[in-house]
């Protein structure tokens, strides 16, 4: 998964919740333009959109941005850091089998999930659909158990540790039936869980997943008008030619795209705005 991009109202705020709490770096700002992440890599971007208003709650959009850590310290820097500036957004954790997470809500109501993965070899697979719940996870347990020094003294000053990427993409949507013709039959993940009519998650290269869509608040909703919340989620595939089959595919299934030659975009059933790249060209 690339970047998220964020329409925000209030951009110096989003900015420091990001910089401060989450503890990305500000990688540019460029105007309305803010880009957070880590060393080179984009995590979240922020684009200044003071003029819109807030979606309804019930809309399709945005659940959560996933942030993946590389360690368990590095998560449990950025948990210490976001609690102790932002400690109204803490909104929960839990162990889900293939990884810890610690879930929060920015200051405007865009959802973002902090988490580690367990490794791979320790993920239960049957059938094809790999084995998740959602088991109590204590915070203050975690930390303890996980923060050395070097980590409390970058929470302390607003820095972290580590790598730090876009794991998943979590979305609320109005159906599954519809997120599962479009993410699976169409765009080519695989379904690696579902919960009946209300949730289903996807994934390439079996990985967890890299993206997710529920209805639990948004059963129902229709295309997205524009709005606060969402701008774009970002999806890197491997080359170019990945991006150009996956150019024919969607063109064979008469889903719109706007291609400029350096990436692929379009609309989900709901309005959400997906842009997929090639990380690399093919070898030679």
């Amino acid at each position: 998964m690339g970047a998220v991009t964020l329409r925000v109202g209030d951009l110096d705020g989003m900015i420091r919740y990001y910089r401060d709490g989450v503890t990305l770096e500000l990688l540019s700002h460029d105007g309305p333009v803010a880009v957070l992440g880590r060393g080179t890599t984009p995590v979240v971007i922020l684009q200044h959109a003071p003029e819109l208003k807030h979606a309804s709650p019930r809309d399709a959009g945005l659940y959560h941005t996933a942030i993946l850590f590389d360690s368990r310290e590095a998560l449990a820097t950025a948990i210490l850091a976001v609690a102790s500036r932002y400690p109204g957004t803490f909104t929960g954790s839990a162990d889900h089998l293939v990884s810890e997470a610690f879930y929060f809500t920015d200051p405007e109501g865009n959802g973002v999930e902090l988490y580690f993965d367990r490794d791979r070899s320790g993920w239960s697979w049957v059938h094809g659909q790999v084995e998740m719940a959602t088991i109590f996870l204590d915070p203050n347990a975690y930390l303890r158990e996980h923060l050395g020094q070097v980590g409390a003294d970058a929470a302390a000053s607003g820095t972290g540790l580590g790598d730090a990427v876009v794991g998943h993409v979590h979305l609320s949507v109005g159906d599954i039936a519809s997120a599962r013709e479009f993410y699976v039959d169409r765009l080519g993940f695989e379904t690696t869980a579902a919960m009946g009519d209300q949730a289903i998650f996807v994934s390439a290269g079996g990985y967890h997943h890299h993206m997710a869509m529920n209805t639990w608040g948004s059963r129902g909703a229709g295309r997205r008008g524009l709005a606060l919340g969402l701008g774009k989620v970002e999806i890197v595939v491997p080359t170019v030619d990945d991006l150009g089959e996956l150019g024919e595919r969607m063109s064979h299934f008469s889903v719109p795209t706007r291609d400029d030659g350096r990436s692929l975009a379009f609309d989900d059933p709901w309005a959400n705005l997906v842009e997929v790249r090639a990380g690399a060209e093919p070898a030679a």
